[in-house]
């Protein structure tokens, strides 16, 4: 026996050698290799840009592969929707470039006039859907309304869209605007609630679903504001009182009922606490429960990988709106539990940036506006996604970036461009691209520079006494918004020592 052999224990008593890394990575290594990528100046800009672009592009795939066998049948032509869905996504992009171009100050400028262009558009198409449940008024010159569209000649659009990006830029306005003194209830009261509540209705009657994403939307400006959660309760319970009532309302011809049918309203949501047996809602014919049994059968049927790109049997007319609302059904039969996790993995990138934005951004109109976008896109992705699968009541809202539909694809692309200027005007981030700016050719076409951020204000003192009138209400901006350097209204007394003491 060699020294080497007398000086080697046995094998038995031997610790166990640690296992290899993979590709020379343990998880250590690779949790750090994460956070130093996360904490690049940049991270939230192109993580914004990675998540929005591939579900786009997942969303371009599935339009084509839910509408091809209807186009071809119909139509004669496999890529008609496609077509359309592409030229809608060129427009979103063309949309995006501008508003990441734009600055904060011109976003909180425009807020007021898009609210007022929101509004209007919702009035006239609320106006023309009575006219014609009533008179059988079928236009209006050019002008005629279908439910939720609103068509001017051979031009259509959804103002619901337009109202979740107006109410976003206006709310965020709102509130930056006064600050501390959202304390109050008269403060947050006014004007806020009355355009909400405004809004609300306008949408909630034809739209329930689309309401629930507003509300969804305030929710998140209200939380990132710092609004107490006795407002919050409160909110909730408004809130629920209102969509009872548009529950209700069904009855009586809210959105696509009758005074003849049943409240399908009602009916959609017992259906969901009361699930009947599939077999049963074939035979005895039940309303509102053929989408989500043909929902789950393709669910079902796309098991863990799925059938295959363009394989699907549900889109062959057994499940109605397939390339729409129910087109997360359409992917999990299609790429199964595997794609499913995909998209729900890219939401939740996006939802992450989108908080990563509201947290370092240092204006506060920024915070607000990327809160808002942020809870608007994903608690409607929950909400699409909750109802085609069962865990939530079906509310009819399209899946982002993905349902076919050129207004909602351009106005999400559009607030996805706002939420892309405010990520590079993180401070990290606009001190990168200053010390180190890209080409002139870039800044033309791309995006110019953000500005550098300034010196952190001071937070404001909060009044000694609240009365029934806060003392903010006597001037006409708050501490936030006021502009740097001496105010003009403030008078400099006594000599040059006596005020350097």
């Amino acid at each position: 026996m060699t020294d080497t052999q007398a000086r080697r224990p046995p094998a038995a008593s031997r610790p166990a050698d640690p296992p290899a890394p993979l590709l020379g990575l343990d998880a250590a290594g690779g949790l750090a290799a994460l956070r130093g990528l996360l904490a690049r100046p940049l991270a939230s800009y192109y993580l914004l840009l990675s998540s929005a672009g591939l579900l786009l592009l997942i969303g371009l795939t599935m339009v084509f592969s839910a509408t091809s066998v209807k186009d071809f049948a119909e139509e004669g032509d496999a890529t008609a929707s496609l077509v359309k869905q592409a030229i809608f996504a060129v427009i979103g992009i063309v949309a995006f470039w501008a508003c990441q171009r734009l600055p904060g100050r011109t976003f909180r400028a425009v807020s007021r006039p898009f609210l007022g262009v929101a509004v209007a558009l919702l009035l006239v198409l609320n106006l023309l859907v009575a006219l014609e449940a009533l008179f059988r008024v079928d236009s209006v010159g050019p002008l005629r309304a279908q439910l939720l569209w609103l068509y001017l000649g051979p031009i259509s659009v959804q103002p619901v869209e337009v109202a979740k990006f107006a109410l976003v830029l206006w709310g965020a306005h709102v509130l930056a605007r006064k600050g501390a003194a959202l304390g109050w209830w008269k403060e947050l009261a006014t004007p806020l609630f009355p355009v909400v509540g405004l809004l609300f209705v306008l949408v909630g009657y034809n739209d329930l679903g689309s309401m629930l994403c507003l509300l969804a939307l305030v929710v998140g400006m209200l939380w990132a504001a710092g609004v107490r959660k006795r407002v919050f309760a409160t909110l909730s319970a408004i809130g629920l009182a209102g969509i009872g009532l548009l529950v209700a309302a069904a009855s009586l011809g809210a959105g696509s009922g009758s005074r003849d049918a049943d409240n399908y309203r009602l009916g959609r949501l017992t259906m969901w606490l009361d699930p009947p047996d599939p077999k049963t809602c074939f035979e005895l014919d039940l309303p509102n429960c053929y989408q989500l049994v043909q929902a789950r059968f393709a669910v079902e049927n796309g098991g863990w990988f799925g059938v295959g790109l363009g394989k699907s049997s549900a889109k062959f007319g057994w499940l109605p709106e397939a390339h729409n609302d129910f087109i997360f059904a359409i992917i999990a039969e299609e790429l199964g539990v595997v794609g499913c996790t995909v998209v729900l993995v890219l939401f939740a990138v996006l939802a992450y940036t989108g908080l990563r934005i509201a947290r370092r951004v240092e204006d506060p109109f920024r915070r607000l506006a990327a809160a808002g976008v942020t809870a608007w896109l994903v608690g409607q992705a929950v909400i699409n996604v909750g109802g085609v699968t069962g865990l939530l009541p079906l509310t009819g809202v399209p899946l982002p970036f993905i349902s076919d539909g050129g207004s909602a694809l351009v106005v999400t692309l559009a607030a996805v461009g706002m939420l892309a200027s405010f990520a590079r005007a993180e401070p990290d981030a606009a001190r990168a691209l200053h010390a180190r700016p890209p080409a002139r050719w870039v800044r033309l076409v791309w995006a110019p520079l953000p500005p550098l951020p300034g010196r952190r204000r001071r937070p404001a003192s909060p009044p000694a006494d609240r009365g029934s009138v806060p003392r903010s209400r006597s001037r006409r901006q708050d501490d936030q918004a006021a502009a740097r350097g001496v105010r003009s209204d403030r008078v400099r007394a006594g000599t040059a020592s006596e005020r350097r003491r």
